[in-house]
């Protein structure tokens, strides 16, 4: 879009002028030049035209006329008393410069937002995952402004590149924090290769096993929150994890690591989390029958010192009921988790056995399908070679008749048995096979159809072969800069 525009028009007394008129985008004003027809020269209005309208510097001669006016949508642009040739110039240009204008304010907004984040990052001495996060909101702001067009190429690929530079300066600062945070893992992948080690040793002279898994449990529950690398904390679970199998191994036998399906493991553990429960429960239950007899014991008691015995009793059952319950909500807590992964497990075994149905339905139609084919085709030269008839009893024409009616009654039976095998597999695996079977029986309909251009029948096709393709599945990939 264009800043400035030249044209011809007239004055009040219907003298010809040359008007140029000149935005001015920050002052939100459009400044009017007006030349008299003395000084509008062929040669003068062609500087305007080829250079001043493309941004080069012309000397204007003097006793031209200049007023600046405010941009408006509907406001008037010319000076009063002015009219020009080309009306629908000056209007397009006052559409388009109202947007040009607005989209310059737009932009300075943008720049006056990264000049604070800038301050702000280069105020930081380590990483600050927020301030990455707000450069990259302001980002994706901005490219919604480009995509719908209201920052111009030229504002957008400033903007672009300062915040290019931003993004380094933060991914400095990230590698080094990235770096101080191997250091730390590396510190503490040590110190717990250390305890694995002892653990390992202790667990290899079969001493103490009972504490060595509790050690192992307590060990896993502070796992989750010391800081490893994804290296470090895999190298790490995988020694626990055999640390686990290993004491486990020693204390039941060595069936005590037998790889049972997750469905099944997930169901013993919740087996035994619902013995838990209740004994859990039983014992909270007696705690109660205890605490209402103290209770009622305090109100009989024989003199002060025996009631404050029951009182102090009734203090300590009620704290052990109070600890119970806490252990009794984390057990049910995990109760629900299991009900949830159970459910999920159950749902994709479920899928995975229909699946195996599936494929071997599919075999088994497969193999059906091909032997009803080999019969067919077998009694189909049977009979036609049976039901030859010889030159002097019936011409040619009759003889292929006979031959087509004999291979459609064959091939109809064939067909008929097929049809039986797809509704017994249909049975086993639902209406998934009963489209493709349809598609085999119209092709054997097609393939099985005797050539009547010769009257001397064809030995059998060949067998169908079959074809099947597994799907593929697509990949995404995710950048978070805006280069």
């Amino acid at each position: 879009m264009k800043t400035k525009i030249v044209l011809w028009g007239k004055n009040t007394q219907e003298e010809r002028v040359l008007i140029a008129l000149e935005l001015l985008i920050d002052d939100n004003k459009v400044r009017a030049y007006t030349f008299p027809g003395e000084l509008a020269t062929e040669e003068f209005s062609q500087l305007l035209m080829k250079e001043w309208r493309d941004g080069s510097a012309v000397e204007f001669p003097d006793g031209f006329q200049v007023e600046d006016r405010d941009l408006t949508i509907t406001g008037q642009l010319l000076p009063e008393g002015i009219t020009v040739e080309r009306e629908d110039v000056v209007q397009r240009a006052q559409a388009e410069w109202h947007f040009m204008v607005l989209s310059a304010k737009l932009h300075r907004t943008y720049v006056s937002e990264l000049h604070e984040l800038k301050d702000r990052i280069e105020r930081l001495k380590k990483f600050d995952g927020n301030i990455w996060d707000e450069l990259k909101g302001y980002w994706d702001r901005v490219q919604e402004q480009v995509r719908e067009k209201n920052l111009f190429r030229e504002h957008a690929d400033q903007l672009r590149e300062n915040t290019n530079a931003l993004f380094g300066q933060l991914k400095e600062l990230r590698h080094k924090l990235d770096e101080e945070f191997d250091s730390l893992s590396k510190d503490n992948f040590e110190r717990l290769s250390e305890k694995l080690s002892e653990v390992e040793q202790k667990i290899t002279e079969g001493l103490r096993l009972q504490p060595l898994f509790e050690d192992l449990k307590e060990m896993q529950r502070k796992f989750r929150d010391i800081k490893l690398n994804k290296e470090h904390r895999a190298k790490i679970w995988d020694r626990m994890d055999a640390a686990f199998k290993a004491v486990k191994e020693k204390r039941f036998g060595p069936g005590a690591n037998d790889d049972r399906s997750p469905g099944e493991r997930l169901q013993r553990r919740f087996d035994g989390l619902m013995s838990a429960i209740d004994k859990m429960e039983r014992s909270i239950k007696r705690d109660e029958d205890e605490l209402h007899f103290q209770q009622r014991k305090v109100d009989t008691s024989d003199g002060q010192l025996e009631a404050q015995i029951r009182q102090a009793k009734i203090k300590m059952i009620e704290e052990r009921i109070r600890s119970k319950r806490d252990k009794w909500n984390e057990m049910d807590s995990t109760r629900q988790d299991l009900e949830r992964r159970l459910s999920q497990q159950k749902e994709k075994d479920a899928k995975r056995q229909e699946q195996q149905k599936v494929e071997e339905a599919k075999k088994a139609a497969q193999h059906k399908i091909a032997e009803e084919i080999k019969s067919a085709a077998a009694a189909r030269e049977k009979d036609a070679t049976a039901q030859e008839p010889t030159t002097e009893d019936t011409p040619s024409e009759p003889r292929v008749d006979s031959i087509l009616e004999a291979a459609g009654t064959t091939l109809g039976e064939a067909l008929e048995d097929v049809v039986d095998t797809v509704r017994a597999v249909a049975e086993v695996v639902g209406h998934q096979l009963e489209d493709a079977i349809a598609d085999l029986k119209e092709q054997l309909r097609e393939d099985e159809k005797p050539v009547v251009n010769d009257p001397e029948p064809e030995a059998p096709a060949s067998e169908p072969e079959s074809n099947e393709t597994d799907p593929d599945t697509p990949e995404e990939e995710l950048t978070d800069n805006p280069t």
